[in-house]
C-alpha cells in the first residue's frame, strides 16, 4: 500500500457507532494518511456499538467552526443513528459537506450518515446506498438508492453498514492513491 500523503477530515458527535469511525480512522493512519477530527465541541464524544451500547470515546481535535476545508484532500462520515441525526441540525457540518461536494473532493459516508448528504443537497442524481432506513430519504432527495457493500459515484463513496467496512476502506484508500497519483 502506497504512503498515503493525504489529509482525512472526520466529522461525527455523540453516537457515532465505533467500528465506523475507528477502523476506517485506522486504516487511513496505517495508509500514512494525516486524520482530523472535528466536532461541535472539543469535548470528548461518546461512541456506541448497535446505536445503544457505549463503547470508548475519542477527543476530537477542532470544532465545526475551525475546518477549513482547502486543509483536506477528504471528508469521512461515520454513521450511528444519533451523530448524523445531531450533525445534520449544525449548520456548520451541513455547509463543510456540501464545500467538499461542491469541491469534488472525496466524501465518504457509511449507514446513516448520508443523512448528512440528503441535508446538504447534494445527491440528487448519484448513485447511492446507506443503511436501509436511510434509503427512502435518499430517494426522496434524488439519488438512485442500490444495495451494494460499497458504492462509487465520482468522488462520492457510500456504503451500508459495519459489514460493509473493508470494502469501504479499500474504496476510500484507493480513491486517495489515485488523487494523489493525479496530483
Amino acid at each position: 500500500m502506497a504512503d498515503l500523503n493525504s489529509r482525512v477530515l472526520i466529522l461525527a458527535t455523540d453516537g457515532f457507532e465505533h467500528s465506523e469511525l475507528f477502523d476506517p480512522r485506522q486504516a487511513l493512519l496505517d495508509a500514512g494518511a494525516k486524520v482530523t477530527l472535528a466536532s461541535i465541541k472539543t469535548d470528548p464524544i461518546q461512541g456506541v456499538k448497535n446505536d445503544s451500547d457505549p463503547t470508548e470515546t475519542i477527543t476530537p481535535d477542532l470544532t465545526l467552526d475551525q475546518v477549513d476545508i482547502d486543509d483536506y484532500d477528504a471528508l469521512l462520515l461515520p454513521g450511528g443513528v444519533g451523530n448524523p441525526d445531531k450533525m445534520r441540525m449544525e449548520d456548520k457540518a451541513v455547509d463543510i459537506v456540501e464545500e467538499f461536494m461542491d469541491e469534488g473532493k472525496i466524501v465518504a459516508a457509511i449507514c446513516h450518515a448520508p443523512w448528512l448528504l440528503v441535508e446538504a443537497d447534494v445527491v440528487d442524481g448519484r448513485r447511492m446506498t446507506s443503511w436501509p432506513s436511510v434509503r427512502t430519504d435518499l430517494e426522496n432527495a434524488g439519488a438512485e438508492v442500490v444495495d451494494e457493500e460499497v458504492v462509487i459515484d465520482g468522488n462520492l463513496i457510500t456504503s451500508r453498514n459495519p459489514g460493509d467496512i473493508p470494502a469501504f476502506n479499500r474504496a476510500l484508500i484507493e480513491a486517495l492513491e489515485k488523487v494523489g497519483a493525479d496530483a
